[in-house]
């Protein structure tokens, strides 16, 4: 993808790779899911150097789920996901010369296979931890693009430690849905929902182990090329990063908004002038995510009301229902039984 300033958000086109044969396999019309995304299914190219928004393709496939009845679609499509289907970015780590030098520079250019996004290596207490999530807020249902991306993830931590690779831990960030028995399929590991952030948790092993396709000259080549190109920053507005970064934060409280702050390299005092001049207080940012985000959790019956109260960092379910009566004008249940059909 070539960086251009002021358009939305890119995914490289070679995401969709596969995409088309599996709705056909499905029996979904592929028309219907990639239509009303403004989207023609029969230009989709995954060999093009071309992108499309990453809104639209997150759209696409949450419609895909349910077009096609299968809730488990985005782990369907990411479990056979090849690790070289991320483009560039993948076959650099696919050529790397060792694990570590492949997890390193995956992480690091994930930004060039898709905008609005980040890829982290976290160490936490001897484990590996890749994370991954999307940082424009205003692309909001987002379960079946977590869920096929860290499934994508694992695809090519077996192609780094090979078949066997099992992690310790899934985290997603969205909340549990109806049924975890696929997702337990997929990962042969403990999944947990609700999370801070969408991560696959592993032992590291050694990280200096050679990268099984390891090919000095194409790495090079290839590395040459990335770096020649512009990695997206500074395009999404303060306003969505702030909402961001309080949305992975709600399950484990209200944020302060020192810890915003510095997740985005701003003092706080500058955090507050900067969303003034916006018109907007971080306490009405809190509250805008966790309206939004209420709204969402409601429309899922298999949630409980004291689940999402828990998920929007409330401590107990008489402030959630306060807030509800403030926002919407009735209590969590009068709005749950608002919904004639799940969302």
């Amino acid at each position: 993808m070539v960086f251009v300033a002021g358009r939305e958000p890119q995914v490289a086109l070679c995401a969709t790779a596969g995409l088309l044969p599996l709705l056909k396999e499905l029996g979904a019309d592929a028309d219907r899911i990639f239509g009303p995304a403004g989207i023609d299914a029969g230009n989709l190219n995954a060999n093009s150097e071309g992108g499309l928004p990453l809104s639209s393709y997150v759209e696409v496939m949450e419609r895909a789920a349910r077009q096609s009845g299968r809730t488990d679609f985005g782990l369907l499509y990411g479990r056979g996901f090849p690790a070289s289907g991320h483009g560039l970015v993948g076959d650099i780590a696919l050529a790397a010369p060792s694990i570590g030098t492949a997890l390193r520079q995956f992480t690091d250019l994930f930004p060039l296979h898709q905008e609005a996004s980040e890829a982290r290596l976290v160490e936490e207490a001897g484990l590996l931890r890749l994370e991954y999530r999307i940082l424009d807020w205003r692309i909001f249902e987002r379960r079946q693009d977590a869920e096929l991306t860290i499934a994508m993830f694992q695809n090519l931590l077996r192609e780094a430690y090979g078949p066997g690779f099992r992690p310790e831990e899934v985290h997603f960030e969205h909340p549990e849905p109806r049924g975890r028995a696929a997702h337990e399929e997929v990962f042969s590991a403990p999944v947990f929902f609700g999370q801070r952030t969408n991560a696959i948790m592993f032992r590291p092993g050694d990280l200096c182990r050679r990268m099984p396709g390891t090919d000095a000259v194409r790495f090079a080549r290839l590395a040459a090329k990335a770096y020649r190109r512009r990695l997206p920053s500074g395009r999404l507005p303060l306003e969505a990063r702030v909402r961001a970064e309080i949305r992975s934060r709600l399950p484990d409280g209200s944020p302060p908004i020192l810890e915003v702050a510095e997740a985005l390299g701003l003092a706080r005092w500058t955090l507050q002038r900067r969303l003034n001049e916006m018109g907007l207080t971080y306490a009405e940012a809190v509250q805008d995510v966790r309206k939004t985000l209420a709204e969402s959790y409601l429309r899922q019956p298999h949630l409980s009301i004291s689940g999402i109260a828990q998920l929007l960092g409330y401590a107990e379910l008489s402030p959630f229902s306060r807030a509800c009566h403030r926002w919407f004008g009735a209590s969590p249940e009068q709005i749950r039984g608002s919904f004639s059909l799940p969302y």
